[in-house]
């Protein structure tokens, strides 16, 4: 049973107002690195093959109005607390959440603190699987083969085969080589770049999309108000678990990129950013791909299908369709590298803090690991599936949980406020505690509740 009550008037965390400046620690250079950071955390693959499938089937732009209740209200509630648990620890969740349990004298703090890391690692073994697609398809595009390819059979016959080790070994290379260099001149350095990048390309194909005949069908799909779905339960369960998987919410990625930043960063202002953006890029990747499916009177459907049968057949009906196709995956190698990123920083971070080594041996190690027990799932796609599964049914949700409650209930609200609200240009008021301790950590629990019902609503 959890000690709600342990964090009552209890000032031995205050130390840390003062203390958390650990010497030497890597930090961001400022809000700019630390919110497209987050934002390069937030933006993967949901955002490109299921956000426009579920805006189009669960009420077009009705559905909107749940999902954007959803992503700035208990989203951004999420994104804040797991960012300012990281800066208040000056730690990632692992090592955050033991010392909150020790100097509370609570037990079962060192085996609670692993589900968050380990979930989070546990996506990066399956997730750089798919960038490993994503890789094999922006170089068929780049050489033109794209063109002489069967879209379906292609997709098929690759999934699966030997092939697949290579690429997916490639996307762990390339996210090592980024982690090795490091928070400033590694993570930050390359979100600067790869974000502001993905935007442009996104909103040069929504362009060429909504301007190819037939565009206004995919578009009426996207948006035309169906207010019906509105009294459907299933419109608003799904608009919960897009919104609350989108940006990000681990338990450990928000978190150990919040211990890499300073006391003058305003919080509160970064969150909504992070969802603002995110947000963002999911509309327009479905203005991309949904006016194109329908200009070539295909199917929108969902997840890898969508993204590596559907567009590559578009792609090879198009002029320059190459072209567009080789830009195209570069913007999904920038959404989902981005994501591999914190998904290696992750565990990387607790390795250094527990085990006391560097971050180049840290990294070299984890990588390994995670790419040696992907490879099962190179090769297998029903285990692929059952272990993504479980990983992002159960185990991520759970370490969402867990920070929250580590945060609000153990070490408390009013320590907890104060450190969402250093460097807030608008302090968040008391009023805004109710939400998050008891609302979002409510609704937390009612995602993985509804997570196994669903087999899965993110």
């Amino acid at each position: 049973m959890w000690p709600f009550n342990f964090a009552k008037e209890d000032k031995h965390m205050s130390k840390y107002i003062e203390e958390k400046k650990l010497k030497g620690r890597e930090k961001f250079s400022g809000k700019l690195g630390f919110v497209m950071a987050c934002v390069g955390a937030a933006v993967g693959l949901g955002n490109v093959w299921m956000f426009p499938y579920r805006l189009g089937q669960n009420g077009g732009a009705a559905f909107l109005i749940p999902y954007f209740l959803f992503v700035f209200v208990l989203g951004s509630a999420g994104i804040v607390t797991e960012m300012a648990f990281g800066r208040f620890m000056a730690k990632g969740s692992m090592s955050g959440i033991r010392k909150a349990f020790k100097d509370k004298n609570l037990k079962g703090g060192k085996v609670i603190s692993l589900i968050p890391t380990l979930g989070l690692a546990g996506i990066l073994i399956f997730y750089s699987v798919v960038v490993g697609w994503v890789l094999k398809y922006f170089f068929i595009s780049l050489t033109g083969e794209i063109y002489t390819i069967n879209p379906s059979e292609y997709f098929n016959s690759f999934v699966g085969s030997k092939e697949t080790i290579l690429w997916n070994g490639l996307a762990v290379l390339l996210t090592l080589i980024i982690v090795i260099a490091g928070v400033s001149r590694g993570i930050e350095k390359i979100n600067k770049i790869m974000m502001p990048c993905l935007f442009i390309i996104f909103i040069v194909l929504a362009i060429k999309s909504l301007t190819l005949p037939g565009a206004y069908k995919g578009v009426a799909y996207l948006l035309y108000p169906r207010w019906e779905n509105l009294l459907v339960a299933r419109t608003w369960i799904m608009a919960l678990g897009q919104a609350f998987f989108t940006v990000s919410l681990t338990g450990c990625a928000l978190v150990v990129y919040g211990s890499y930043t300073d006391n003058k960063v305003d919080l509160p202002s970064a969150a909504i950013q992070t969802a603002l953006f995110d947000t963002l890029a999911a509309i327009l990747a479905a203005f991309v791909i949904i006016p194109a499916v329908f200009a070539y009177g295909l199917d929108p459907g969902a997840g890898p299908a969508l993204l590596f049968v559907t567009v590559p057949t578009i792609f090879k009906a198009m002029p320059l369709g190459g072209l567009i196709s080789t830009l195209f995956f570069l913007s999904i190698i920038f959404a989902s590298l981005s994501s591999c990123i914190v998904m290696l920083e992750g565990p990387v971070e607790a390795a250094m803090s527990e085990m006391n080594i560097s971050r180049k041996k840290a990294s070299i190690i984890i990588a390994i690991i995670c790419f040696l027990l992907g490879l099962p799932m190179d090769l297998n796609m029903n285990l692929f599936s059952k272990f993504s599964d479980f990983i992002t049914i159960y185990i991520t949700p759970m370490g969402t949980l867990i920070v929250a409650i580590t945060f609000f209930f153990v070490i408390g609200s009013k320590e907890a406020l104060n450190e969402i609200n250093k460097g807030a240009e608008k302090p968040l008021g008391e009023h805004i505690i109710p939400l998050i301790k008891y609302g979002f950590t409510a609704t937390t629990f009612i995602v993985i509740i509804l997570g196994v019902i669903y087999g899965g609503i993110g």
